[in-house]
């Protein structure tokens, strides 16, 4: 296969490569960050005012007078299904992008080059490379839909496997919400790829974005993090609250915006950002950066592997 012919896209990784490196990356991310994305969905849950003593009832539930192993413990619901859902999410996200990426350059890449210039083009591509992968990956709602009533409304499916829920409310339940999700992937995930994209480009300089370092993906994943975390965080509160809700529940996306316009005013829309972006940043950059770091690493290993063979 011949290279692309913006070497900034950078050498293309096998599929094997891609698999390895964003579920490895999804694997880590759910071990050290479970716990801080149930703090952050049941603050974006909460519709009261935050006060010091109610933070801790909002934050571990009805363990919030338990001992501090439990309340550690009350941060880990719903693990199966996160489990299920984040390193499929990885995988699918990190390791699709690629694939959306060449595809564009192999269909659009000279027009990008000649509309925009050969390194905002490149940047595009990539940019909005993710944004397609985002909205595919409405495919794995249910699984997050699940992850998060287990995490904010555990009584919608208490006693009830996955079988069962579908069986009971039917597989369009699991589906609520989808094109608010679509709505919110598709900028944030142009902003997480196009911000890391014009890290590399003008504060490192690479000519070929695959060959970063460890330390440069990690800064071109704190700019795409911070910048995915800012532009998706409106619609995000929406999603959750939609999909936290009981499955009976008939309120839409557009319901819950002009009740919490009238209600909680223009800034619910950026409830609990900076928390998110102090505590959900570095889970997306930890994940990002070793995906970024770890499929040209699997690559690598592989042409040896197949080499020395």
């Amino acid at each position: 296969m011949s290279p692309p012919a913006d070497g900034r896209l950078g050498k293309r990784e096998s599929g094997t490569a891609r698999i390895l490196g964003s579920g490895a990356s999804g694997v880590a991310e759910l071990l050290v960050f479970h716990p801080v994305d149930t703090v952050a969905k049941r603050l974006m849950s909460n519709k009261a005012a935050i006060s010091s003593t109610g933070l801790n009832n909002i934050i571990f539930r009805s363990a919030a007078q338990a001992p501090i192993h439990s309340k550690f413990l009350s941060l880990f619901p719903g693990l199966g299904y996160a489990a299920g859902y984040k390193i499929a999410q990885r995988v699918y996200k990190f390791g699709g992008q690629p694939y959306f990426r060449d595809l564009i350059d192999k269909n659009g890449g000279d027009w990008f080059r000649s509309t925009f210039g050969k390194k905002t083009g490149g940047m595009l591509m990539h940019a909005t490379a993710g944004s397609m992968t985002g909205i595919g990956e409405v495919v794995l709602l249910p699984l997050d839909v699940l992850k998060i009533k287990m995490q904010t409304n555990p009584d919608a499916i208490r006693g009830r496997g996955l079988l069962k829920l579908v069986t009971d409310e039917g597989i369009a339940s699991l589906y609520r919400g989808w094109g608010w999700t679509m709505a919110r992937n598709a900028p944030g995930s142009f902003a997480l790829f196009g911000g890391s994209a014009v890290t590399k480009e003008y504060l490192f300089k690479l000519s070929d974005y695959s060959s970063a370092t460890w330390t440069q993906n990690f800064v071109a994943s704190i700019a795409g993090a911070v910048a995915s975390i800012t532009v998706a965080a409106p619609l995000d509160v929406v999603k959750t609250r939609i999909q936290n809700a009981n499955f009976n529940s008939t309120v839409g996306g557009s319901a819950i915006i002009r009740e919490m316009i009238r209600t909680e005013g223009v800034g619910a829309f950026f409830k609990g950002l900076t928390p998110k972006i102090l505590v959900v940043g570095p889970k997306l950059v930890f994940s990002y950066t070793l995906a970024q770091s770890l499929i040209p690493f699997f690559g690598k290993y592989g042409e040896c592997d197949l080499t020395s063979g």
